[in-house]
Order: structure tokens, then sequence, then C-alpha cells
């Protein structure tokens, strides 16, 4: 029987057959995320404006160690190095960032974006070779489900600060008074966004779906899955959503910290 040889093309980097816009998104997402990455680091470690009133910035949350009346601890440890800048963001950031850097969808986000990994589907790459996820650094992308617990925490970490941000003080009597303000608004929304990321991640679907051959045979087990797999379907619209969130969420409490924005209150 004779053989038959197929020879597959190889392209050059950004040769392709497509005739649409195929580079839009990848530029898009390159300059979405890194305009974020840029911001939240200088947020990171400023340690200074934010809060404001009842308001905690989520990237500060929770405040294990500050200056605020949010910090779990108090102030700043003595253990600290003199040497090293101090922000109470540097000891909880670690945990959201980790969480997103190995999420499912983000990783093909950026693998096009940052690294043309490919650029686009049918689109040449500037490698021919392929290392998959089985050599550092693409091989920590499999810690992804060991975040998940800290990303559940921290939606209940930030719950709490929306309950915070509902009791305002009364500068003239020190008394403290139910309140709804734009701020505890704009924090809610990022709670509800941040809920739809996490809930409808990958991990958690495989969690609840997993240990079992038929999810049917347990109504609440198949409830729970069918809600996950609800929200997975959307996971990129709320990954992008929170993630415009999370980062709003911190401008409008800095802004209002430095005086340039008031707060209005609605209640």
């Amino acid at each position: 029987m004779d053989s038959v040889h197929i020879t597959i093309p190889v392209r050059t980097f950004g040769q392709t057959s497509r005739r649409d816009a195929w580079w839009l998104q990848p530029i898009a997402v390159f300059i979405g995320l890194s305009t974020f990455v840029a911001y939240s680091t200088w947020a990171a470690y400023q340690g200074q404006n934010y809060y404001f009133g009842p308001y905690l910035s989520p990237f500060y949350s929770p405040e294990i160690f500050g200056e605020s009346v949010h910090s779990l601890f108090g102030p700043r440890p003595q253990w600290w190095p003199t040497w090293l800048r101090f922000s109470p963001a540097i000891l909880i950031l670690w945990a959201p960032v980790g969480f997103r850097f190995t999420c499912y969808y983000y990783r093909g986000a950026y693998y096009k974006a940052f690294w043309a990994d490919p650029p686009s589907c049918t689109v040449g790459e500037p490698r021919q070779s392929y290392l998959g996820e089985n050599s550092f650094p693409l091989l920590m992308q499999n810690i992804h489900r060991y975040f998940l617990p800290f990303a559940l925490a921290l939606i209940v970490f930030l719950t709490f600060d929306v309950w915070n941000a509902l009791w305002f003080e009364d500068p003239s009597n020190g008394q403290t008074s139910f309140g709804v303000g734009i701020g505890t608004l704009i924090l809610a929304l990022n709670v509800v966004l941040l809920g739809g990321y996490t809930f409808g991640c990958h991990s958690l679907r495989h969690l609840i779906g997993g240990r079992r051959n038929c999810v049917s045979e347990s109504t609440t087990q198949q409830k729970a899955y069918n809600c996950v797999s609800c929200l997975n379907k959307r996971h990129m619209l709320f990954a992008w959503m929170s993630l415009v969130s999370v980062g709003f969420s911190d401008v409008y409490i800095r802004l209002c910290a430095i005086g340039v924005w008031s707060d209005f209150r609605i209640i």
C-alpha cells in the first residue's frame, strides 16, 4: 500500500490567510491587562489613600496590618524590615494575583496577547517549538486549583467590607449610623462581579462535579453544578468586568481620600 505524506505549511510570524482584523483582540487584551498590572502595582505600593471613611480598597482587603480602622491586627509590625517599604496590600495581593494569573481564561488571553502563542487562531507564531505547560514557567499554571480557597475567602472579606460601608461616622458626635453612599454601591457591585467570576471558576466546577460518576444522583450537587456551569459560560465576561470593577473601586476610594472626588450619600 502506498504511503501518503502530508506536508503542513509552516507560517512565519503574523502570516495568515485570514482577512478579518484578527489583531484587534490580542492588542486590546495587551492594552487592558498592561494598564491594570501597571496601575495595580503602583496602587499596591503606595500604602496610603486606600481607605475613605467606611470604605476600604479591595486591593488592601483584608487589611492584616495597617493604619486604618479596618486593620485586623493594628499598625505595621515591629518585625517588618525598615529598609523594605511597607504596604498592607503586599501581604494579601499574592492570592488574587495568583488566582487570576493561573486562571484558565486569562492564560489563554495573555498567551496570545503577550507571547503570541499564537497571536490568534491560524496566525503564524514567532517560534517553531512548543513546550506546553510541562516546563517552567508555564508549569506553575497547574497550581490554579490551590488558589481557589484563598479566592473564596476573599469574597467573604469583601462582603464584610460592604457591610462596613453601610455605617458612617458622624464627625460631630463620633456615633455611627446606617447609610448608603456611591462608594457603598461600587463596593457591592464589585463583590457581585467578583463572585460571578470566582463561582464560575473551572476548578470550582470540577470540584463540585467530581467524586461521583453521575452528578444527577445528588439533587443538591446537580443544582450546584448547574449554577457554576451557568456562570462558567460567561467566565470571560465576568473576568473582565470584575477586573475593571476592582480597579475602579480603588480609583474611586483613592480619589475620595485625596479630595478630588466627593462621595455622595444616597441615604
